[in-house]
């Protein structure tokens, strides 16, 4: 009977450990930005057409300088010719709006290494690329046969501050690549459309989030005995 106690109290102990070490490299945040747009009916970033973009996130920190992100990404992009300096676009006069759901799951390199410290608040630019899934609706009725699921690929840069404690603020800009030309819900090379309604700025349009999110690290912070 001793030794059966020894042995669960050996199993408590190390599973409160791991538990421990597995909640020091967990990270959850959320946050608020702008999504913009880059395609047929934008083909140069307007940045007076943001629309807003909200995002959750979980992160394992692997290492100092590598850590992996699972995010939701929920928003809207949007574009009109009449703000594009090409006489076609204002010509053409079209406009869109277009919902974006996303998942993605990218990995995160900081260039400092990067970690909570007691006594000093830490910082690091890092950059990040990965592979998501996206659903897009427009707001008119879709202009051809095309699919509105979508492989993307994120990438981007940022900076991460440490506030105080487990509290961290990220500041990020981050690209999609995608692989469609209707995101704006008119293709650029679509024969069904009048000429006057064609052109070819983009084979694939691409959204943009800017973010500043606010994050919070399981930290378990050892206290000596008095």
């Amino acid at each position: 009977m001793t030794n059966l106690r020894v042995y669960v109290l050996i199993v408590a102990i190390a599973s409160v450990y791991s538990t421990q070490l597995w909640a020091q490299k967990i990270e959850i945040g959320a946050g608020l930005g702008a999504m913009n747009y880059k395609g047929d009916i934008s083909p140069d970033l307007q940045i007076g057409t943001a629309k807003l973009g909200g995002n959750l996130f979980f992160r394992y920190n692997l290492k100092k300088d590598l850590s992996f992100r699972a995010s939701a990404l929920m928003g809207s992009i949007a574009g009109d010719d009449k703000n594009s300096s090409d006489p076609f676009n204002q010509q053409r006069g079209k406009n869109f709006s277009t919902t974006i759901n996303e998942l993605s799951l990218t990995a995160e390199y900081n260039f400092f290494n990067y970690q909570y410290h007691r006594y000093h608040k830490d910082w690091s630019p890092y950059v990040f690329g990965g592979v998501g899934f996206m659903k897009f609706s427009p707001r008119d009725n879709p202009s051809a046969d095309y699919k509105q699921n979508q492989i993307v690929l994120p990438f981007g840069v940022g900076i991460k501050y440490n506030i105080k404690g487990p509290w961290d603020l990220n500041l990020e800009f981050g690209t999609r690549k995608t692989f469609t030309d209707y995101l704006d819900n008119l293709g650029g090379n679509d024969p069904s459309l009048p000429k006057t309604q064609q052109n070819d700025y983009s084979k694939g349009d691409m959204y943009y989030y800017t973010s500043l999110t606010l994050s919070f690290k399981f930290i378990k912070i050892y206290c000596p005995p008095n």
